[in-house]
């Protein structure tokens, strides 16, 4: 491989731009590899990429243990991207977030709707964002790196079938709420990833998202 060609794929990969970049790139890519090699064995090259990327993005090993992937999730998932389906973000700092994306990335957190449901019926403002999502027909891959009560809201549209989903990196952060959501998406047919325990946020969200439009 020529060292464009190389470093134009470790542009890709790991979100480098200059040569300095690239070369920092590379050498954390392979310590990255030799600190989670025998916890990744067990997966898919794609499910490997993008554990590695959840690693780099994070500098926490400890996420390869934590990460679980559906056996579904990656192929669902890719085939949403390859036709162009919409994403949606819980806020929008997960939203500007994701990178060369040729489909639409969408966030209702400060729609005027969301702003008047979380009001009335007394709920986080993200979770009033994903009904609106749900009133607008969306149909695509959800990716939720902060707010429990958006994934929660999620499962529940998608039970009483509000809400049509083609899969949701589910990895909201914190103590209050964010295991016991993520778990409760663990246990749906939703093709999915999750972050076991409290561990997650937007740059997990954001490093899975980019992994998967990596892939295609």
């Amino acid at each position: 491989m020529s060292k464009i060609t190389n470093y134009s794929l470790i542009n890709m990969l790991m979100g480098a731009s200059t040569k300095q970049g690239h070369d920092i790139a590379i050498k954390s890519r392979k310590i990255v590899k030799s600190l989670i090699k025998d916890k990744t064995q067990h997966l898919t090259p794609e499910e490997r990429s993008i554990v590695e990327r959840i690693v780099h993005s994070t500098a926490d090993p400890e996420y390869a243990d934590l990460t679980k992937i559906s056996n579904d999730f990656v192929k669902e998932s890719l085939e949403t991207l390859r036709k162009g389906k919409d994403i949606l973000t819980d806020i929008n700092m997960v939203k500007v977030g994701v990178n060369n994306y040729e489909g639409k990335v969408k966030c209702y957190i400060n729609h005027e709707k969301t702003i008047k449901i979380a009001k009335k019926n007394d709920i986080t403002r993200a979770a009033a964002a994903i009904q609106v999502a749900a009133t607008k027909g969306f149909n695509g891959i959800v990716v939720i790196g902060n707010s429990p009560t958006a994934l929660l809201e999620i499962l529940k549209l998608y039970e009483n079938n509000g809400m049509k989903v083609k899969s949701v990196i589910g990895v909201p952060v914190g103590f209050v709420g964010a295991a016991e959501s993520k778990e409760a998406l663990h246990e749906t047919e939703i093709p999915h990833l999750i972050t076991q325990g409290p561990k997650g946020g937007t740059p997990v969200a954001v490093a899975a998202i980019n992994s998967l439009i990596n892939l295609i």
